[in-house]
């Protein structure tokens, strides 16, 4: 049996009565209760690995946010942001602290937010040991003086096994994620998949800090080089970001959500990394690879009998993850702080294969496509998807934005513009055809293109102007073979790429209908010019 004598605290306040409480837990104390549960097993790593079960993904359709005096005016209601009463949420929260009455709890107390002017104290009461394992690695932990005198202003409470009732309690199906700004709650249940707690506390971040700290938040990885020049990568999950930002030249400030502050700063709102986990190699991803050892959490991975993880197997989920604290990889920004940006990368998996592996984009250019947010769904990652789907999520992170997209994009603009950066975009997809017949570009070339643009290389060099997209493509690259960087040269059946380019083409502009009435001309003049 496992020691877990810890500090006991009361839950009292939060209505969850005569719990035993496991008050923050060590790593190694929860990694054990894991396995003394039978609730995970030990990888050849020495990373824990543990099934979310049902889910194995966030469900966006069973996220909500509470409608009350603070949010109604303010969130872009619609089909992301769903509302959700005052009187269900308060009746729905009673009956989910009532079933944890008397259990087993493993409460954390963390913080979000590594600039001291944005510090949010977060409270963390979780079911199972390996979540609040997880809570551990991806939220900021507090040193024991910063301890004593803790007060938390969110509290997270995660009840994977609580199953809600839909016609009672006014969700879509068993499982919901809601968040509760008035009362500073985000309440999970009905699911295990642990993305569904760091990504609670974004969303209400990406609320908190443009409404009420001029700071704009971002779903972007973050890297600074030798010379202390910062590089921000925004993308959506698959794209690149975790892998291109853990870049063994620079170092890692945090590889998902920042803020962007008036102080001209980029800080991190996490303590660790949650790396996609899918075809991971060591050769690709040394970083990441040695960074799944003791402490890690492997989610939905198949392993051999010796604990051998194949990182190519998908037969639970293509979605397979790790989390780790940032502290596992090497190379790391101390206080995870950087200054202002000198470059953007905004990161896409064209699985169509048209858009340019790199190009250069103008201010209204690089509104637009943040505003479109482009990546591509593939055969495979979701029940239905047989072929490529163009896949748009505004401000490359939708799901986790309470207010309308052109808000982030106004503030993104305006500080690009004061910053004087340089905004790339980088397709990370495919070359010499679409999925299915051509090929995934080579890791070895995107890291090459982001290198030659972080050392200026790629200032002097000819560029000629796509002529769908508009966009400024380099034409020449070192370590790049020159045919490489112009798409329709990598397809043998040239009118097919005409083709396919102008159905993305109209894809973008029929996506961006939406947006068009919020947009100045610059922005529009963005898109694709056919």
């Amino acid at each position: 049996m496992i020691d877990l004598n810890t500090k006991s605290i009361s839950l009292d306040d939060l209505g969850i009565k005569d719990a035993i409480v496991r008050y923050n837990l060590t790593s190694d104390q929860l990694h054990a209760a894991t396995l003394e549960k039978e609730m995970g097993v030990e990888a050849s790593s020495g990373a824990i690995a543990v099934n979310t079960g049902e889910f194995t993904g966030r469900s966006p359709k069973d996220r909500f946010i509470v409608e009350d005096e603070i949010t109604k005016d303010r969130v872009w209601w619609g089909g992301i942001n769903i509302p959700f009463s005052s009187e269900k949420f308060d009746k729905l929260y009673d009956k989910v602290v009532a079933y944890l009455a008397n259990k087993e709890l493993y409460v954390r107390d963390s913080y979000v937010c590594a600039d001291d002017n944005y510090k949010m104290n977060v409270r963390v009461v979780n079911e199972y040991p390996w979540s609040n394992m997880f809570a551990y690695n991806m939220f900021l932990r507090p040193t024991k003086e910063e301890l004593k005198d803790f007060s938390p202003e969110w509290t997270v409470i995660n009840a994977p096994e609580f199953m809600a009732n839909p016609a009672i309690d006014g969700t879509r199906q068993h499982n919901f994620a809601i968040l509760n700004f008035t009362r500073k709650i985000a309440l999970v249940g009905g699911t295990g998949y642990t993305g569904e707690i760091k990504k609670g506390i974004f969303s209400a971040l990406n609320f908190v800090l443009p409404v009420f700290k001029n700071t704009l938040p971002m779903h972007c990885s973050a890297n600074v080089g030798k010379d202390g020049d910062t590089a921000i990568f925004f993308g959506l999950s698959g794209t690149g970001k975790t892998t291109l930002s853990a870049d063994p030249e620079r170092k890692l400030i945090g590889d998902d959500e920042h803020g962007w502050t008036n102080e001209n700063t980029i800080f991190n709102f996490e303590g660790g990394c949650y790396a996609k986990a899918i075809d991971l190699t060591e050769e690709n991803e040394p970083e990441i690879y040695h960074a799944i050892k003791k402490g890690a959490i492997l989610e939905n991975v198949i392993m051999d009998e010796h604990g051998v993880v194949d990182f190519t197997d998908t037969s639970i989920t293509q979605n397979t993850r790790v989390s780790y604290p940032i502290y596992h990889i090497d190379n790391i920004q101390p206080g995870s702080i950087g200054k202002n940006p000198k470059n953007i990368f905004f990161l896409t998996a064209d699985a169509f294969g048209v858009l340019p592996p790199i190009s250069k984009l103008t201010p209204g250019q690089a509104a637009y496509h943040f505003i479109s947010g482009y990546t591509a769904k593939v055969a495979g990652t979701e029940a239905g998807v047989n072929e490529p789907q163009p896949s748009f999520s505004a401000c490359f992170g939708a799901p986790f934005m309470p207010l309308h997209p052109t808000k982030y994009a106004e503030m993104l603009s305006k500080k690009m513009q004061e910053a004087g950066v340089n905004v790339w975009l980088i397709n990370t997809g495919w070359t010499g055809g679409p999925y299915g017949i051509g090929s995934r570009m080579k890791l070895k070339y995107t890291r090459a293109m982001i290198t030659a643009a972080l050392e200026n290389k790629l200032d002097d060099v000819a560029y000629v102007q796509h002529p769908v997209f508009g966009l400024l493509v380099p034409q020449s690259c070192e370590n790049v073979p020159s045919d490489v960087l112009n798409p329709k040269a990598t397809w043998t059946d040239k009118e097919a790429y005409d083709a396919k380019a102008m159905e993305l083409a109209n894809s973008f502009k029929k996506n961006f209908a939406q947006f068009e009435e919020f947009a100045n001309e610059e922005i529009i003049a963005g898109g694709p010019i056919v």
